[in-house]
């Protein structure tokens, strides 16, 4: 798709210094790709504007005057799912990357990148797309399957499980996949806690990053 056909997604800043939000208002100011409709300081105001404003894309820092960032991508998550997240923090990558990943966000990135960079990820993050460092993916990919047992794991879904598996790995939802699939919603439930079971995951946000992770590689 070429940025001449992309379409205006709206963004929500979720960081408590002024002058990074200025530098991210400023950085996406020229582009027609990204529209800026809320900046907020705080936890409670994250999710208070995010469900007023709809934004399609959060830019959230760890560090908040009150609250925190993992404690806004858990809330966004849960409450409003379809808007998808991009950390922006001076936080230390191997300490809090992961976590975030773990628990909503779709992309980590340091606040040492470029402008350039940030674009770049805010568009694979509205497509879709994770935008991590390889030396994260690598270690999300070494986590998960070291907890569920390696590829011998993902080998003993039944057809239709991995079927499922490889749906969600896509991002598609559950009611996209019965309907495609010509099964109901709580039969896709079922099998998905099938799946979790036999992967050892605690979580349908951990079996989606799993998923997610393993349909990157394996196409």
């Amino acid at each position: 798709m070429t940025s001449a056909t992309r379409r205006l997604h709206r963004v929500l800043i979720v960081d408590d210094h002024p002058l990074v939000v200025t530098g991210l208002r400023d950085a996406l100011a020229g582009s027609t790709e990204f529209e800026v409709v809320g900046a907020v300081a705080t936890e409670s105001e994250a999710v208070r504007v995010a469900a007023e404003s709809k934004p399609d894309l959060a830019i959230v820092d760890m560090a908040l005057s009150r609250g925190s960032g993992l404690g806004v991508i858990k809330l966004l998550h849960a409450q409003l799912p379809a808007v998808r997240m991009l950390v922006f923090t001076m936080h230390d990558e191997a300490l809090y990357a992961e976590r975030a990943v773990r628990s909503g966000a779709s992309g980590f990135l340091n606040k040492s990148a470029s402008a350039d960079d940030l674009l770049a990820a805010l568009r694979d993050v509205a497509d879709g797309k994770t935008a991590i460092s390889e030396q994260l993916n690598d270690r999300l990919v070494q986590r998960a399957l070291g907890r569920g047992g390696g590829e011998d794991a993902v080998e003993s879904l039944s057809d239709r499980e991995l079927e499922i598996f490889e749906h969600i790995g896509r991002g598609r939802s559950l009611k996209s996949v019965g309907a495609e699939l010509g099964i109901s919603v709580k039969t896709v439930e079922t099998h998905r806690e099938n799946i979790k079971r036999k992967l050892e995951l605690n979580s349908a946000s951990e079996l989606a990053r799993f998923a997610t992770i393993w349909t990157e590689r394996s196409t």
